[in-house]
């Protein structure tokens, strides 16, 4: 999506993401549909438009198909799976909880290992806004993270065409990978801004943010609240149509090889504090020394 996804401040991500979720854990189940258009704008407060390229960035992600006057019908379970579905749904560790029980802490420190950020950005929002609601009240909040550097070739997104002329792929190539980039300048640069605000307008006592480019195209994606829990994920790698900004509707988009990180699985790891050779304890000393070397080594620090 274009930056129509900032619409309301954020409520056209977080409808996209809502729905990701809802259809993931069965609320909307494959083959029902979506509510319509007016009952999405109605309850997340944003424009029809921003409501139409929700429903297209889905439609293109393989999630729903949407006609004319039939509305919007769930058509593939999470993950693209060609199994059938399993009688209970697994459950699946949400980085939305994650981010709420490390803000619950009076001291937050979180390291992020991601691609773009995107997903972090809308959750970040959602707990500043319970900040200011007097909801919790952190003293002071730390975020570390590593995103992939701009002069790192990533293997995705890359265009599926039928063409002998390599210029022309390479220029669609060219064209996705900027894509990604501006998604990711975006949503980092609105997180850092809404931690950054909080400490100007006196909320948060004191707030910190780095950001670091590693040479890496990142396999997972690793959330750590520092030394105590962690979700790690892979990104699924899924061939699909990518719309890009200027796209219509009646567009197919470019096929493409790409990874979808919302629709994998996430698995939580905590610290046990009474057991340090305990699988979780493990987990997260190891994890969190690999995220330590990194960083030190991208700072340029023994």
């Amino acid at each position: 999506m274009n930056a129509e996804r900032g619409d309301g401040g954020g409520r056209g991500f977080a409808l996209l993401e809502t729905l990701r979720a809802r259809m993931a854990d069965g609320q909307y189940p494959l083959g029902s549909l979506l509510p319509t258009q007016r009952e999405l704008a109605e309850e997340f407060e944003v424009s029809r438009d921003t409501v139409q390229r929700v429903l297209r960035e889905l439609k293109s992600e393989g999630w729903i198909e949407s006609r004319q006057g039939s509305g919007s019908r769930v058509v593939k379970p999470p993950i693209h799976s060609t199994t059938q579905p399993q009688a209970t749904p697994r459950l699946r560790a949400a980085l939305g909880s994650f981010i709420s029980r490390a803000f619950a802490q009076r001291v937050v420190q979180l390291d992020v290992f991601t691609l773009t950020s995107e997903s972090l950005d809308a959750h970040i929002r959602l707990q500043a806004e319970r900040i200011r609601l007097k909801e919790i009240s952190p003293e002071h909040i730390e975020l570390r993270m590593m995103l992939p550097d701009a002069s790192v070739q990533l293997p995705y997104p890359q265009a599926k065409v039928e063409s002998d002329d390599l210029r022309d792929i390479a220029e669609l190539n060219r064209v996705l990978q900027e894509r990604l980039r501006t998604i990711t300048e975006r949503h980092t640069a609105s997180l850092h801004a809404a931690l950054r605000d909080l400490e100007t307008e006196g909320l948060v006592p004191s707030v910190r943010v780095d950001i670091q480019e590693i040479p890496l195209a990142p396999a997972f994606k690793l959330y750590l609240l520092r030394n105590t829990e962690a979700l790690l994920g892979p990104y699924e790698l899924v061939l699909r149509p990518i719309l890009l900004d200027d796209a219509t509707d009646d567009d197919a988009g470019i096929d493409a090889w790409d990874v979808l990180g919302l629709g994998s699985t996430l698995t939580r790891h905590v610290n046990d504090d009474g057991d340090p050779n305990s699988t979780g304890s493990v987990f997260i000393e190891s994890w969190q020394a690999w995220f330590d070397a990194w960083w030190r080594r991208l700072a340029g620090t023994p």
